[in-house]
Parts: C-alpha cells; structure tokens; sequence
C-alpha cells in the first residue's frame, strides 16, 4: 500500500514538474511578441521598467511568504551580495540584449543564442569549474565553432547578438549555481533587482525630464492605457516563469528538463520567420542546423548517462543484486 502511495506521489510530482517546465518555456518562448507590443518604447526603457516592475512583484511575494530573512540573509554575507551584483549585471546585460533584438527584427539571432547556451554552458564548466570535457561535449562545441564561422562568413560579421546572450546567460547561470544553496528563486530575483533598481529609476527619471518617455504614450500596437498595464505586468512576466522553472527543477529529471529548454528557442525561431518575416540566408539556416546537431548529440549523451547512472543506483538498492556482484 505504501508503496502505491509513494509511486502515486512521485508520479503526481512528475506531471506537476512538467506543466511547471512546460509553463516556464512556453512564457520564455511567446517573449518575443510581448516585447514587440511594447513599441514605441525603446530596448533600454523596456528594461528599466522589466527591473522595477519585477522588484514591485518579488517584494509582495515575499512579503506573502514572510521570506525577507532570506533577503536579509544576502545583504549581511559580503561575498554572497559581491556574486549577486556579478549576477545582476549579467541578467541587466542579457535582457537590454534580448530585447533590443527583438526590437531591431534579429530574433532569429536571439533564439540561436538560446540553442548554443547549453554547449557554451559545457564550456564554462570545462574552464572555469576544471570538469573533464566529454567526447559529446567536444563533438558540440566543434560543431557550434563551425556554425559561427558558416553564419560569420555569410553575414560578413560574427552573430555577436547569439553568442552575447549564450555566454551571458551561461556565466550567469555558472554566479547562479554558486549562490543557489545560499537563496531561494525569488529571494535572488528580489536581489538582483534591488541592486539594478536605482539605475533603472535614475534612467526612466532622465527619459521622463526630457520628455522622450513612452510610459503614458500610445503605442504602435495599443493604446497608452494598455502601454502603461504591459509595462507593468513586465514584472509578472518576468518573475513567473523563473518561479515555475525553480519549480519545474525540483521535481524532474535533470535529462527531462534539458529536453524542455529548446522549446523556448524554436518557438523565438517560429516567430522570427513565420511572424516576423526576418530573412534566413543559407548560412543562418547551415548555422542552424549545425548547432541542432551538436545539441542531439549533446543530449543524446546526457540521456544515456543518466540511464546508465539510474541502473546503477536501482543495482545498488537491489540486494540480489549486489549478491550477485559479490
């Protein structure tokens, strides 16, 4: 009985991680279109009002949960809040890029960055944490050189939108996993946001004093009320999809969860051409299809990997099993 109860469970937990997973990705990939909403207002006002509006949304949930400790928590370790304001600038750098691609029509661009992100991700774990560099790992990273040389050549410039938002988000992610123990999601959202927030302010007072700020604007798209209600739901749309991710984390399969990631770039992809018709010469699409290689392979391994450890462990648990290896 017991252990239709635990299988239950487990299996309750599963499809709860997933719809959290497949929530997260889904809201990452329909970014694209919110953001074009949002014109006339301009990569940087975007992000400045994505900051404060997030910090608002992040302060009343922990206010809700009762976790400013965690906060404060932050705040008093020197070497924790020297990791968040690393963190901080690399996420203000990511978002002002993504939007401002989004906004000059290179969202292909942008979602290429996104499928080389995991293999830059290996990368940084082979310099920085001193991991050995797999054989599927040095497959995808050679393959993913080669793309950027392929798109390079053809465009007569290096993507550097793509590889501005893969190392990043990939670094990002590295300051991420350092200080993960040490704060919950939302504690570090709130963090990361309260260390931005003054430059935020200090750039949307600048807009408002020349008179160039589209808060109270009619847009292309909308209307100034519904300008004024997007930009501040940008702090919901910001924080719920790291919400469902965190929790999507602790409920799947670390294989399950990197299979969800790319959901997000192909639909950025299918934006990019279906929606807003950007061109995609044989290079980018070469490009393309080169680092979808190195990602199959990449993830092909993981997999195989961690089949392999999972038998390993139910050989372990199981004592004819281990009698049998004695």
């Amino acid at each position: 009985m017991s252990d239709n109860v635990t299988a239950g469970e487990t299996s309750q937990q599963s499809r709860g991680g997933l719809a959290a997973g497949l929530g997260a990705y889904l809201l990452w990939g329909f970014l694209p279109l919110y953001f074009l909403v949002l014109a006339p207002s301009g990569a940087l006002e975007i992000v400045a009002h994505r900051i404060i509006w997030s910090l608002v949304f992040c302060l009343i949930l922990v206010t809700v949960t009762r976790s400013f400790s965690q906060v404060w928590k932050i705040l008093r370790n020197g070497r924790l809040l020297g990791l968040f304001v690393v963190a901080a600038i690399l996420i203000a750098v990511n978002w002002g890029t993504y939007v401002w691609a989004i906004e000059t029509h290179h969202t292909a661009d942008a979602a290429l960055g996104y499928f080389i992100n995991p293999i830059v991700t290996s990368l940084l774990a082979v310099v920085v944490l001193r991991e050995r560099l797999l054989p599927a790992q040095i497959v995808a990273l050679s393959l993913t050189v080669v793309a950027v040389i392929v798109i390079a050549v053809g465009y007569g410039r290096l993507p550097w939108i793509s590889l501005v938002l893969a190392f990043s988000f990939g670094i990002y992610g590295l300051v991420k996993n350092r200080v993960g123990s040490h704060a919950p999601a939302i504690a570090g959202l709130t963090m990361e946001t309260l260390i931005l927030t003054p430059l935020a302010a200090c750039y949307l007072g600048f807009l408002a004093f020349q008179g160039a700020a589209t808060w109270g604007a009619a847009g292309e798209y909308v209307n100034a009320g519904w300008l004024i209600v997007l930009l501040t739901l940008s702090g919901p749309i910001t924080a719920v999809p790291l919400l469902l991710f965190a929790a999507a984390a602790r409920r799947l399969p670390l294989a399950t969860l990197g299979s969800l990631q790319y959901l997000a770039p192909i639909m950025q992809l299918t934006i990019a051409v279906v929606v807003m018709k950007e061109p995609m010469p044989t290079s980018r699409w070469v490009g393309f299809i080169l680092v979808w290689i190195g990602l199959i392979v990449l993830s092909s391994d993981a997999i195989m990997r961690a089949r392999r450890k999972n038998r390993e462990q139910a050989g372990l648990a199981n004592p004819s099993v281990r009698a049998e290896k004695s």
